[in-house]
């Protein structure tokens, strides 16, 4: 949410060499479903799917209506369920704050209890964060935050994956913590859970190198599961 390419900054630098790396923008739609519907117009025909949070959300999606087309699948620092009545309502004051010119003040408030890990880096990454929400500006916070107030429930989704998964998060991240991602591995066949132990809720950007590491290995896992 409230991310753009720069999310993925360290791993498209490192792994475009070998791959063709697309970030596909999730800033269009007030329904996961519409964003989905609009982003499998424009990808390859086959694709490995990454996503991160809100990315990850779309991406369960877009397994949903088009399992044919994703060759693998990573989920990382999301959520499978549908967004918890209390959880919705607490959007309300920070769509009302966005609208009315404060979004900084709503962006910065909400990352500091649930984002990041402790740590140097931590200052770098949090500007960066807020240098990305200040370009995509105050309409796509409220279209993102109208979507997952409304998004799905993906369970069952999950539970039919049949491609080789990746389930990561960092340590750290309250927003969406280890728990959550066991269940979601336990869910999937053949998922893999990966937890990187200096991350909190980005950790492309808070632990690089461990997480492009995890990706790769990922991608180069045979396609054909036992």
């Amino acid at each position: 949410m409230m991310c753009d390419a720069r999310l993925f900054g360290p791993q498209i630098a490192e792994l475009s060499a070998e791959f063709s790396v697309t970030v596909a923008p999730v800033t269009q739609g007030e329904r996961i479903e519409e964003i989905a519907s609009g982003l499998l117009d424009q990808l390859p025909a086959r694709f490995a799917l990454a996503g991160l949070s809100m990315g990850g959300i779309v991406a369960m999606e877009l397994l949903r209506r088009a399992p044919d087309r994703i060759t693998r699948l990573a989920l990382m620092d999301t959520n499978p369920l549908a967004e918890t009545p209390q959880v919705a309502a607490a959007r309300e004051p920070q769509i009302i704050g966005a609208r009315t010119g404060r979004l900084f003040e709503v962006m910065r408030d909400e990352m500091k209890p649930n984002y990041l890990a402790p740590g140097s880096h931590r200052g770098a990454v949090l500007e960066l964060v807020m240098d990305m929400a200040e370009a995509l500006g105050p309409d796509v916070f409220v279209r993102q935050s109208r979507a997952l107030q409304r998004r799905r429930d993906q369970q069952g989704t999950l539970r039919k994956c049949k491609v080789p998964t990746l389930v990561l998060c960092g340590a750290h991240d309250a927003l969406c913590p280890i728990k959550r991602h066991t269940f979601m591995a336990e869910l999937i066949p053949y998922a893999q859970l990966k937890v990187i132990e200096t991350a909190g809720h980005l950790p492309t950007l808070e632990a690089p190198e461990e997480t492009t590491l995890a990706l790769r290995d990922w991608l180069k896992k045979p396609m054909i599961l036992q």
